[in-house]
C-alpha cells in the first residue's frame, strides 16, 4: 500500500518529501507531487517531512480527499 499526496500539496509543491525519499518514488506533476505506488516501499519517511501535512497512507486518506487516491494512480497510468 502506497502513500498518497492530497489537496494541501496542490500549488504548494514543497519538495521536502522528495529530498528524504530513499527510493526516489515521488514525482513532480503540474499541480502537485505524486508517489509512484509500484516504487513506494511504505517506509513513511516522507509523511512527517511534509510541511502542509498532505501525505497519508492510502487507507488513512481523509474522506474529503479520497479522490486523490484515484488521481495518484491515474497519474502513473499514462
Amino acid at each position: 500500500m502506497a502513500f498518497i499526496i492530497c489537496e494541501p500539496c496542490v500549488e504548494v509543491k514543497d519538495s521536502a518529501c522528495v529530498d528524504v525519499c530513499p527510493v526516489d518514488c515521488i514525482h513532480e506533476g503540474t499541480d502537485q507531487f505524486y508517489i509512484e505506488p509500484d516504487e513506494c516501499i511504505d517506509c513513511g519517511v516522507c509523511e512527517p517531512e511534509c510541511p502542509v501535512e498532505a501525505i497519508f497512507e492510502e487507507d488513512a486518506v481523509p474522506e474529503q480527499w479520497t479522490d486523490y487516491i484515484k488521481k495518484n494512480y491515474a497519474y502513473f497510468d499514462k
